[in-house]
Protein backbone atom coordinates (compact mmCIF):
# COMPACT_ATOMS: atom_id res chain seq x y z
CA UNK A 1 0.00 0.00 0.00
CA UNK A 2 2.39 2.38 0.94
CA UNK A 3 4.90 1.65 -2.29
CA UNK A 4 1.73 1.72 -4.28
CA UNK A 5 0.90 5.42 -2.82
CA UNK A 6 4.59 6.51 -3.10
CA UNK A 7 4.33 5.47 -7.01
CA UNK A 8 1.61 7.54 -8.14
CA UNK A 9 2.35 10.18 -5.60
CA UNK A 10 5.91 10.64 -7.58
CA UNK A 11 4.15 10.59 -11.26
CA UNK A 12 1.88 13.16 -9.75
CA UNK A 13 4.47 15.48 -8.46
CA UNK A 14 6.42 15.05 -11.37
CA UNK A 15 3.86 15.92 -13.41
CA UNK A 16 2.22 18.89 -11.94
CA UNK A 17 5.66 20.61 -11.87
CA UNK A 18 5.99 19.69 -16.00
CA UNK A 19 9.14 17.90 -15.37
CA UNK A 20 10.39 14.61 -17.38
CA UNK A 21 12.29 11.97 -15.56
CA UNK A 22 15.67 12.50 -16.48
CA UNK A 23 15.04 16.18 -14.55
CA UNK A 24 14.14 14.48 -10.94
CA UNK A 25 17.06 12.08 -12.16
CA UNK A 26 19.95 14.93 -12.46
CA UNK A 27 18.54 16.70 -9.31
CA UNK A 28 18.57 13.25 -7.44
CA UNK A 29 21.93 12.32 -8.77
CA UNK A 30 20.83 9.27 -10.12
CA UNK A 31 20.03 7.58 -13.56
CA UNK A 32 16.56 7.52 -15.05
CA UNK A 33 16.26 3.81 -15.10
CA UNK A 34 16.20 4.37 -10.98
CA UNK A 35 13.02 7.44 -11.03
CA UNK A 36 11.07 4.73 -13.40
CA UNK A 37 11.79 1.79 -11.04
CA UNK A 38 10.64 4.16 -8.27
CA UNK A 39 7.05 4.74 -10.60
CA UNK A 40 6.56 1.15 -11.43
CA UNK A 41 7.36 -0.12 -7.67
CA UNK A 42 10.51 -1.67 -9.43
CA UNK A 43 12.07 -0.56 -6.24
CA UNK A 44 12.07 2.25 -3.47
CA UNK A 45 14.16 5.27 -2.31
CA UNK A 46 16.72 4.78 0.38
CA UNK A 47 15.68 6.67 3.49
CA UNK A 48 18.10 9.55 2.20
CA UNK A 49 17.06 9.69 -1.33
CA UNK A 50 13.26 9.55 0.44
CA UNK A 51 14.22 13.23 2.15
CA UNK A 52 15.44 14.63 -0.87
CA UNK A 53 12.81 13.94 -3.64
CA UNK A 54 10.54 15.68 -0.59
CA UNK A 55 13.00 18.40 -0.71
CA UNK A 56 13.10 18.53 -4.25
CA UNK A 57 9.46 19.01 -4.47
CA UNK A 58 8.65 20.69 -1.81
CA UNK A 59 6.42 18.25 0.20
CA UNK A 60 7.04 16.23 3.62
CA UNK A 61 8.18 12.55 3.41
CA UNK A 62 4.95 11.65 5.13
CA UNK A 63 3.01 13.29 2.21
CA UNK A 64 5.27 11.11 -0.14
CA UNK A 65 4.61 8.05 1.81
CA UNK A 66 0.83 8.71 1.47
CA UNK A 67 0.70 8.80 5.11
CA UNK A 68 -1.14 12.44 4.86
CA UNK A 69 -2.87 14.16 2.04
CA UNK A 70 -1.67 17.28 3.08
CA UNK A 71 1.85 18.60 1.51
Amino acid sequence: MVMEKFCKRLRELRHEKELKQIDVAKAMNVVVGTISNWEVARSFPSLEELIRLADFFGVTTDYLLGRTDFY
